[in-house]
């Protein structure tokens, strides 16, 4: 019986080190370059994590889409290495501030407080859209897209896969366009709300496929944009 009793706690322990392994986000105990390669040794002690929510769109194969990410912090930066296998890219929007959602690029959202809520013309949470040439888009208080530089970026390309790696600097919600902010301080047990996905268009008007890594209960799965809410919520540990 003691045995059984000693079996079930082993089980119930490690269960609550993946749920707490998955709901943390390590820290990176050597330096990151951003050049689009995952040899950074910090990577090496980083886990995979599945980008296989679908969003928008039908059902895809692992031929068009398959994708996955690492993510880990320092006191200066959020630093992303997103995987990504798809068999086409496409940027047929030339202006990179007209449908920018509706070419291939990765989204990633941060809310630097996990204070969730609305973000869709305000700067409670950053939805930042990655470009396939690395410019960085998201809607500002007025409405309007613009180009942001907080976010550093590499892609490397090779057949159907790209490695996208960043350098994310992270902002509170007193950020203000054209102004002289300062950056927030990244610290261990703090609690940011994340979320990370991909736009793919295979040659059409519109993206086929939104495709995120955390579940987004309901109908409308497509808030990420809108509601910090449908994040994931992620502590920092060292």
């Amino acid at each position: 019986m003691k045995q059984h009793y000693y079996l079930a706690f082993l089980l119930f322990f490690a269960s609550c080190q993946d749920h707490q392994h998955e709901n943390s986000i390590q820290y990176a105990n050597e330096k990151i370059s951003i050049d689009g390669k995952p040899n950074d040794h910090a990577w090496k002690h980083t886990h995979w994590r599945a980008m296989d929510q679908r969003w928008l769109g039908n059902e895809y194969s692992k031929e068009d889409f398959q994708g996955r990410y690492k993510v880990t912090w320092d006191h200066d930066h959020l630093y992303v290495l997103a995987e990504i296998h798809d068999d086409k890219l496409i940027d047929i929007h030339k202006d990179g501030l007209d449908n920018y959602w509706n070419d291939d690029c990765l989204e990633v959202f941060i809310d630097q407080d996990a204070s969730k809520g609305d973000h869709q013309y305000n700067y409670n949470a950053f939805a930042y859209h990655i470009a396939l040439d690395n410019k960085v888009v998201d809607i500002g208080v007025d409405s309007l897209p613009h180009y942001y530089d907080h976010v550093q970026c590499i892609r490397q390309t090779k057949g159907n896969k790209s490695i996208w790696e960043l350098s994310i600097d992270i902002y509170d919600d007193s950020y203000q366009m054209e102004k002289n902010n300062k950056k927030t301080r990244l610290e261990e047990f703090k609690k940011i709300g994340f979320a990370i996905a991909y736009c793919d268009n295979d040659q059409s008007e519109e993206r086929e496929n939104f495709i995120g890594s955390v579940l987004v209960e309901g109908e409308d799965k497509n808030r990420g944009w809108i509601d910090a809410g449908v994040f994931g919520q992620y502590i920092l540990v060292k």
